[in-house]
């Protein structure tokens, strides 16, 4: 019988879902989400079109433990919704900081799950990091506001590469001093 390594990240709580760390049967939601060419092209990370074997080189290695990143899906199946509504991560870097990340599959979208999720995050503060940074697309501005109601500080502007456009984008840098 085969088992999945046990995870040491935190199950996170939300008023709506709970955050938790990914498993391999989330790869079939999570391929269906980071294959709509809307959220891929919202992220640094997801090529389009998605090649194969994308989400479970992924999910291994979000779950091997031996990566600077921790990533959980939005589970809200306890709530009636569904199993994985998106994801968010967060990224170890030098001097007791952190870097945030979070995507939602589209039909999620201008429901506050992204707020909740990032305001759970910033809450139970994981990684015990002093302070926290985020960086989203200037042509996402909901993503700006998910930070901005998270008591995130716009910082400046910057650019990254991002692999669905094939392009540097514009973005906005944003960062949160813990207490």
């Amino acid at each position: 019988m085969f088992q999945e390594p046990i995870s040491t990240q935190p199950v996170i709580e939300a008023e709506r879902f709970v955050l938790r760390p990914l498993r391999r049967s989330d790869a079939g939601l999570i391929a269906l989400y980071s294959s709509d060419k809307r959220v891929a092209v919202g992220t640094r990370a997801i090529p389009h079109p998605l090649p194969p074997g994308t989400t479970e080189s992924y999910i291994a290695r979000a779950m091997s433990g031996s990566t600077r990143e921790d990533v959980w899906a939005l589970d809200g199946s306890a709530h009636g919704l569904a199993e994985v509504l998106g994801v968010i991560s967060l990224e170890r870097l030098d001097d007791d900081q952190s870097e945030i990340g979070f995507w939602l599959g589209a039909g999620f979208w201008n429901a506050g799950f992204a707020s909740e999720a990032v305001q759970a995050i910033v809450a139970a503060n994981p990684h015990n990091a002093r302070t926290l940074f985020a960086e989203v697309f200037q042509d996402n501005p909901g993503s700006a506001r998910v930070l901005s109601n998270a008591d995130f500080e716009y910082l400046g502007d910057a650019e990254s590469w991002s692999l669905a456009r094939g392009s540097h984008v514009a973005t906005w840098t944003y960062l949160r001093k813990m207490s």
